[in-house]
């Protein structure tokens, strides 16, 4: 990640926290010049990420409130195509591996097909929702990673679990974002999401990103992955996005992708 990119995302994590703040009380807190601080607020505006007026910065609402979106309203969004993600990553996944699932809706839905399945597997996850589900199957040991809680998302944030992603050998990990365009590759909004899933892409011998339509061409906050950093993109591909699947990826034969 740029300097500039982590000083934005320190900005965004100052406004996270006292919602709306006077610019000037912003630049107070960087050592940096006040035009350039200035800047980083015209960039995240121009993203939608915040809102500027009369001297005053402050989250943009409409951004936090999709990004907190609760988590069973967010599995009702493009249930069927992350169904289909969800099979496609099966093939994926052989008995007595160790395998990765996030927080998101669609590795719920991985997880939902695991259950079903006799394959013996470690699973470790963000996931609180997932986690439940899973215990129930004796083939599969679910291990659920430390930190922070989020009620709204039903996951498990930051880096005090960190220590556990060193320990194992984990062989896939599956990771749906809040957003993915080349240039930024894949992005969430939460930046202790975001810590944790960087740490993920770190550990994970291989990576596999699965792209819901209602992802594709956005960027959020922070990036966790670049995209040459992943090893398998499976994409839900609808009449709506089909063009711009292609687009995307026709000039970089050195990324792997399948639509479903």
């Amino acid at each position: 990640m740029s300097v500039a990119e982590t000083r934005r995302k320190k900005i965004m994590a100052l406004l996270q926290k006292h919602q709306s703040m006077a610019v000037s009380k912003i630049i107070s807190q960087f050592s940096y010049s006040p035009a350039t601080i200035r800047n980083d607020l015209k960039v995240l505006c121009n993203r939608g990420l915040i809102v500027r007026r009369h001297g005053f910065a402050a989250i943009n609402s409409s951004t936090v409130q999709a990004s907190n979106e609760n988590f069973s309203d967010r599995t009702m969004k493009f249930h069927d195509e992350k169904v289909k993600l969800a099979h496609a990553a099966m093939k994926y996944i052989q008995s007595s591996e160790c395998i990765l699932l996030d927080a998101s809706s669609t590795c719920y839905e991985i997880a939902k097909v695991l259950n079903k399945e006799p394959l013996r597997l470690t699973v470790i996850t963000n996931g609180l929702m997932a986690a439940n589900l899973l215990k129930a199957n004796s083939l599969i040991t679910p291990i659920l990673i430390g930190g922070i809680v989020n009620g709204a998302s039903s996951a498990v944030e930051g880096l005090l679990g960190l220590n556990l992603l060193t320990k194992l050998n984990i062989d896939y990990a599956f990771l749906s974002p809040e957003a993915f365009t080349l240039d930024k590759g894949l992005t969430d909004f939460s930046i202790y999401e975001v810590q944790l899933k960087q740490q993920m892409v770190k550990y994970s011998n291989k990576k596999i990103a699965l792209i819901s339509p209602d992802k594709l061409g956005h960027n959020s906050l922070a990036t966790f992955s670049e995209a040459d950093q992943i090893d398998q993109f499976i994409i839900a591909q609808t009449p709506q996005n089909a063009t711009q699947i292609t687009s995307i990826f026709q000039d970089h034969p050195h990324l792997h992708y399948i639509v479903v």
